[in-house]
């Protein structure tokens, strides 16, 4: 009698666990079924920023202008986002 081979090959990982089609399989069976809105745990966002939402404002900065931005978030160890924040916030006198 042969046993029949029940390890499923692993397609990925998440969140550094190895995900299996079994695995895949199930989730999407729990979520065909769907959930109870009361049982899930509420996540977090990202914080306020201010007053209201954040909006993306893209940019366009020049070869030079965006390695001094660079290296002054890597100097300040922060993001660019935030050096250029900080930078409209400092140049419009907001706080």
């Amino acid at each position: 009698m042969t046993k029949k081979n029940t390890n499923s090959p692993v397609v990925g990982v998440s969140r550094g666990k190895p995900v299996t089609e079994a695995d895949i399989e199930r989730m999407a069976a729990e979520a065909e079924a769907g959930y109870d809105v009361a049982t899930l745990r509420p996540r977090g966002g990202r914080p306020s920023m201010g007053s209201g939402p954040a909006e993306v404002v893209p940019v366009r900065l020049d070869p030079e202008l965006r390695a001094a931005v660079e290296a002054r978030a890597a100097a300040d160890e922060t993001t660019t986002s935030e050096v250029m924040r900080e930078a409209l916030r400092r140049f419009l006198h907001v706080a």
